[in-house]
């Protein structure tokens, strides 16, 4: 019976020492992450993340904890917005609107006739 106890309070402090690691990730992220708080603070706050963990983080946590929503969900927005931005830029644009941009470059002149035909002949055939 004893061996059961001992593997179930090794499971619980494998658990709460995860969970510990979890919080100290997302207080350092979130410091790092802080445009508004200064080198010189960041620097007090990792001391005592180092030299008294646990009170720190509570500390932290209890008067940070709603900036640290926010400054997520800001980056959050961010790489989502990155990531938007980035899949506009590689896609391109329709066949459809590379033919009418073909057509007005015919239309003023820059282009002749087989010129338009062989950009839409492209086109096309990218998409076929």
């Amino acid at each position: 019976m004893s061996d059961f106890w001992s593997f179930f309070w090794l499971v619980f402090e494998i658990f709460f020492f995860f969970a510990y690691l979890m919080i100290l990730f997302q207080i350092i992220g979130d410091l790092f992450r802080d445009r508004k708080l200064g080198g010189f603070a960041k620097a007090v706050w990792v001391f005592f993340l180092i030299s008294a963990p646990v009170i720190t983080a509570l500390v932290y946590l209890i008067a940070r904890g709603n900036g640290m929503v926010g400054r997520q969900v800001a980056a959050v927005a961010q790489a989502e917005e990155a990531t938007k931005t980035y899949i506009k830029d590689v896609a391109g644009s329709s066949p459809a609107t590379e033919i009418a941009q073909a057509k007005a470059l015919l239309d003023a002149g820059a282009i002749d006739a087989a010129e338009y035909a062989q950009l839409k002949a492209k086109v096309l055939a990218t998409q076929a």
